[in-house]
């Protein structure tokens, strides 16, 4: 825990080294396939253990809503993005959860909803929650694209992911606070070239 021990204009100087230290070609093409789901008409699912879960119920919200201009949210002909946080049907989880085990809360989602082409966002600091393995095991053998965001020394999701963006960093509060920093950029960018040709103007 970083804050334990830094003072906070150092934790802070810190803070701003991680982020600089970023792949930003990786953060450019998480937001291009978000971008190209909204496109193509395809769903993006997130997912995420704890802190990572509210993460993903944030971006979820956010994603559903944000990327629309505010005039046109009544606009019953605009193309809205297709997304669900798969943490939040607690139904879902608590059956499966029962029933089938941890392991596969989201996977068992993702059999029901998921098809070829759609995007699987998994977060996951450790990189090594067997719920989000297992789901994203089961994307990339249906076609489906995957998307990690993790930390530390990415585990085995890092390995397993077609694509991600991985925080080189021992610290897990740290870490969900950059995945969810560098995810704003992500939308406001998707938000942008989704009404570029309308009243918003980058």
């Amino acid at each position: 825990m970083l804050g334990a021990q830094l003072d906070l204009p150092t934790y802070l100087d810190r803070l701003s080294a991680e982020v600089a230290r970023l792949n930003q070609a990786d953060i450019r093409l998480w937001a291009d396939l978000v971008y190209g789901a909204w496109e193509q008409g395809r769903f993006v699912f997130i997912i995420g253990n704890g802190g990572s879960g509210t993460t993903a119920s944030h971006m979820a919200e956010d994603l559903g809503k944000s990327t629309l201009h505010p005039d046109d949210l009544r606009d019953e002909s605009k193309r809205r993005l297709k997304v669900l946080s798969l943490t939040d049907n607690a139904g879902w989880l608590l059956a499966v959860g029962n029933d089938c085990g941890y392991d596969q809360i989201f996977v068992q989602q993702l059999m029901n909803y998921g098809s070829a082409g759609d995007l699987v966002i998994a977060i996951s600091g450790s990189g090594n929650s067997p719920n989000i393995l297992s789901a994203v095991d089961w994307a990339n053998r249906h076609g489906l694209v995957t998307f990690g965001l993790t930390g530390y020394r990415g585990g085995k999701l890092r390995e397993q992911q077609q694509h991600g963006l991985h925080v080189d960093l021992d610290d897990m509060g740290m870490v969900e606070s950059i995945h969810l920093c560098v995810f704003h950029w992500v939308l406001n960018d998707v938000f942008a070239r989704i009404n570029r040709a309308g009243r918003y103007a980058a």
